[in-house]
Order: structure tokens, then C-alpha cells, then sequence
């Protein structure tokens, strides 16, 4: 368990681009579909149980949020209006800023697509990957609620989705997932210590060194 993680805690909400903290220091964007199990990895990452609200009504968070881990790291939570049952022009709206976020916001040092691993790569899933690759930003496919498949099955799906991204945008990592029992944890924890140069000694400048 990495204690760093455990530090995140709410630090505000945009509702579009120009509304996010100062574009500085480093962060990792979340995007999943609903029932995706998003809200849960976000607070299975954190060791925490309410850090990131999970909700049954699909697409209630309409809102980036942001999740500050220290003055200068920070976990994104994007909201879903690619799978909400809202109007075409709040999705066109909600499609704009995304990609304008995914594509100007210079901290963002990573993108990860939660998919279930019982229904990946839906629409919305190619949409953010598409949307990430342009952007030219490392991603991670969490494949979530691993423990619904057996050991077989799970390796499967994830080596067929491997081969389907590799075709699609190139290098993407996938990793299974589940956050009931804590599979996959540690070693997404160390991917993000990656993107967000966490206890590097060549960290960018106003970024503190947390060795």
C-alpha cells in the first residue's frame, strides 16, 4: 500500500476547461462508462471508501473533479455525458471540453479508461482512447471487476483487449482490476507514481521531491 495515495482529498469541481485549477504541476485524468466501477478504483487507489461518490444513477457527475493528492499532484474524475441519457447538444457540449481538456491541459500526465471487464471497448471507451492518443498521453485500460470472471477468462479478455488498443492507438497498458479485492492495486499505484513523477529526484520545477 502506497500511504501517498491515502492523501487525496477534494480540492474543487469544473464544470468546463477554463473553470480547472492553474494548469501546472502534474495530473491523471479517470474516464469510465457507467456501472464501469470508476468511482470505486478512484477510492480503492486512495484506501479511502468516499472519496470519489459512486452513484447508480448513470451520468450524475457532470463536473471535472479534482482530487488533490499534494500542492502540486492531482487525480481528475471526468464526468460522463459520453454514456448519459442526456440531450445531443449537452454530449456535443460535454464532447468539447473533453477533448479540449484531454488535448491542451499540459499537467495531465496520463489517462486512465476504466471499462468493466465483462464489456469493454464500448463506443465511449474508443472515443477517450481516440481522444488520448491524439493527445499523444500514456493510458492505462482498467479492466474493473476482475473478480466476476475466472482467473482464465479475465487473461483472456485482457489479452484480446491489449490486442484491440495496440491496433487502435498504439501503446496502451492494460491491467485487470478489481477493487472489492484489491487486485491490481499496487501495481497501478506505481504506474501513476510514473505519470506524476511522484519521489522523482528530476521532477519539474515547483514539483517537491517526496523522497
Amino acid at each position: 500500500m502506497n500511504p501517498f495515495y491515502q492523501r487525496a482529498h477534494f480540492l474543487t469541481a469544473a464544470a468546463r476547461v477554463d473553470q480547472c485549477p492553474p494548469d501546472e504541476g502534474r495530473e491523471v485524468a479517470f474516464a469510465g462508462r457507467s456501472n464501469a466501477g470508476k468511482s470505486s478504483a478512484i477510492n480503492a487507489l486512495c484506501h479511502q471508501n468516499a472519496l470519489a461518490r459512486t452513484s447508480k444513477t448513470p451520468g450524475r457527475t457532470q463536473q471535472l473533479i479534482f482530487f488533490e493528492l499534494d500542492e502540486a499532484r492531482r487525480l481528475v474524475d471526468l464526468p460522463g455525458y459520453g454514456y448519459a441519457k442526456v440531450p445531443d447538444a449537452i454530449k456535443h457540449d460535454w464532447q468539447q471540453h473533453m477533448a479540449a481538456y484531454l488535448e491542451q491541459r499540459r499537467s495531465l500526465g496520463g489517462l486512465v479508461v476504466v471499462m468493466d471487464i465483462r464489456h469493454p471497448l464500448a463506443e465511449f471507451d474508443r472515443q477517450m482512447l481516440e481522444w488520448g492518443g491524439r493527445a499523444d498521453l500514456p493510458m492505462l485500460v482498467l479492466l474493473t471487476k476482475a473478480d466476476k470472471l475466472k482467473t482464465g477468462a479475465a487473461r483472456a479478455t485482457q489479452h484480446a483487449v491489449e490486442q484491440a488498443v495496440s491496433a487502435m492507438v498504439g501503446k496502451v497498458e492494460v491491467m485487470l482490476f478489481s477493487a472489492l479485492k484489491r487486485q491490481g492495486v499496487e501495481s497501478v499505484q506505481r504506474l501513476l507514481d510514473g505519470w506524476l513523477e511522484v519521489g522523482s529526484a528530476t521532477s519539474p520545477a515547483g514539483l517537491p521531491d517526496l523522497d
